[in-house]
């Protein structure tokens, strides 16, 4: 996540917080986890991609991310001080994540995040159990997840002016192959843009059509919207997933697309009891 961007979330969420008297408590932690992160990204070291201008045509061309789990260069010493933090966070809000993050904190959370364990979670391939332990799988994806996002999202900053969208038009991320889970729409013509669920990073996408399943026949897609034409909530019939949308043309004021995820909650809450379910797995599981 860009410095500015952070503080732009920063910024809006303490406005909020005085505007409302106090945060939800969801957003009560995603602040205080955007501050850890933030302060972690100050240490990391911007990334040196290995590949030339060709190559990254190349795989461009042939739809492969830039950045697979063999690509990735981590400050161990750091991820594993920015891990044992996101898992303290977690554990401090049992409310958002059940008893199962509680439980983290009484039992004295000693997981190390090994390397197995990153690239089980990069390519979607099953945790290893030792570092679940009790801990629900989906729980500590996300806590993965929210510890490697500075990293990824530091490659995304060195990478992703290199990427020709026209040649992408992809449903998973061209930078590291995470799935969408936000879409907007900018532009004359609203050009329809996803948001990598793992790096931030946005990507070029075909008006019509599902990023999950590539499925473009026009009778199994729709979206709704809401009475302002604001919000959309793409569904696709055949596989039954969902995407969240924001028509930025139509907004009054700045939107921070990060934070977006989390206003837009009631949309996946809908979205579920519509039937439907979230889709965000890296593409190599997909493939």
């Amino acid at each position: 996540m860009k410095e500015d961007t952070t503080r732009k979330i920063l910024s809006k969420l303490e406005e909020q917080e005085k505007e409302e008297g106090n945060l939800p408590l969801l957003l009560e932690f995603y602040r205080k986890l955007v501050q850890l992160q933030t302060s972690a990204q100050k240490r990391i070291v911007t990334p040196v991609p290995g590949l030339d201008r060709e190559a990254i045509r190349m795989r461009i061309q042939k739809g492969l991310p830039l950045v697979g789990p063999d690509d990735l260069t981590l400050d161990w010493p750091l991820v594993q001080d920015l891990f044992a933090q996101v898992s303290g966070l977690f554990s401090s809000y049992p409310q958002l994540f059940g008893e199962t993050a509680g439980r983290l904190k009484e039992t004295g959370y000693s997981r190390i995040l090994t390397k197995k364990a990153v690239e089980a979670w990069f390519t979607g391939k099953e945790l290893p159990s030792t570092i679940l332990d009790g801990v629900s799988k989906n729980l500590m994806s996300a806590i993965i997840q929210a510890t490697l996002q500075p990293f990824l999202a530091s490659y995304s900053e060195a990478l992703n002016s290199s990427v020709e969208q026209e040649l992408w038009r992809r449903g998973y991320c061209p930078i590291c192959g995470g799935s969408p889970d936000l879409a907007f729409l900018k532009g004359e013509y609203g050009a329809r843009w996803l948001l990598c669920s793992r790096c931030d990073t946005e990507w070029l996408f075909q008006r019509l059509g599902c990023p999950y399943c590539s499925n473009q026949n026009l009778n199994t897609l729709n979206f709704f919207s809401d009475d302002k034409d604001v919000y959309r909530l793409y569904v696709c019939e055949r596989c039954k997933c969902y995407l969240k949308a924001v028509d930025l043309r139509k907004t009054q004021a700045e939107v921070s697309l990060p934070l977006e995820r989390l206003y837009t909650i009631d949309l996946d809450t809908q979205a579920m009891e519509k039937g439907y379910h979230s889709c965000q797995e890296p593409v190599v599981k997909r493939k």
